[in-house]
């Protein structure tokens, strides 16, 4: 029988856009909004890490833009 009281550890290598301490904690841990995060699950899936190279490409873009502008 399942144990409620005790929470499992979450699972480090996967982003649950669906648990709110999860979406705080990533949006925490990545330096992003809720709605870059989003995004970037959209995109590329809920690998933590392809959503950190993600973030990373789109923050190089940005840069680069305002950078020409």
């Amino acid at each position: 029988m399942d144990n409620l009281t005790k929470r499992a550890q979450p699972d480090r290598s996967k982003i649950n856009m669906h648990e709110a301490f999860e979406v705080k904690y990533w949006t925490h841990a990545l330096g992003v909004s809720k709605e870059q995060l989003q995004r970037a699950v959209d995109k590329v899936g809920n690998s933590a890490a392809a959503v950190r190279k993600e973030l990373a490409v789109t923050s190089a873009r940005d840069d680069e833009a305002r950078s020409s502008t």
